[in-house]
């Protein structure tokens, strides 16, 4: 039987971080290693409880210094982090890119979807809303020099699957309108997103030299 995925859930709502460790603890493959309330102390059980998950309620990327997720990561480079109960806005989206998290969960989700979440983030995909990771891509192809979208295609190891999703992505298309100029399901373009996503962020500092905006961290 293979390890569990080690979960450490921080929130400043007690009520609602005890119901999520208990929701967490219910799934075969997940186990919670802590949960704290929301202060910079809780980082440091990370050392110790050595999560595979970070689950992080909203009001963290409130805080004033927003390094402390960068920081965590450079201290657990292995680390997801996940931040849930999020507003469907594209600046506190591209705040949270930003910071470094890998999973983006709408305050309207239901706890299933956290869990989904948590899940795919071991996994090592990444999680967001479909219009939200669109924003993404839009961000990248407003940036200068030219056409941002190709130097992603070619600064990342991306299938020529994935290659054709990226300008189609960039224009605008729905995973459903992808799906019907390419053949395929919606659900297999959702999986080519997930995985252009996640490769993004194992190739950051490729896509930041390529794009010149040294300030985003995917």
């Amino acid at each position: 039987m293979s390890a569990r995925v080690k979960v450490l859930i921080v929130s400043e709502n007690r009520l609602l971080r005890d119901t999520l460790a208990r929701i967490v603890e219910q799934e075969q493959d997940l186990t919670v290693v802590g949960a704290a309330r929301l202060c910079r102390e809780a980082f440091d059980e990370i050392s110790s409880a050595r999560p595979d998950v970070l689950l992080l309620n909203p009001p963290a990327l409130a805080m004033p210094d927003l390094n402390d997720v960068p920081r965590i990561r450079r201290r657990s480079p292995q680390l997801k982090v996940v931040v849930f109960g999020m507003e469907e806005s594209e600046e506190a989206f591209l705040a949270a890119v930003r910071a470094g998290v890998v999973g983006y969960v709408l305050k309207d989700a239901y706890s299933a979807d956290v869990v989904t979440a948590v899940r795919l983030a071991a996994q090592g995909e990444a999680v967001c809303p479909p219009r939200l990771c669109l924003c993404l891509f839009a961000y990248y192809a407003k940036q200068p020099r030219g056409m941002p979208k190709l130097r992603l295609r070619t600064s990342l190891p991306l299938t020529r699957r994935e290659q054709e999703l990226v300008p189609m992505i960039a224009q605008g298309l729905t995973n459903k309108e992808i799906a019907a100029q390419l053949n395929l399901s919606a659900q297999t373009v959702k999986n080519h997103v997930h995985r252009i996503l996640q490769k993004a962020g194992s190739n950051r500092l490729a896509v930041q030299e390529q794009c010149r905006v040294p300030e985003l961290t995917l």
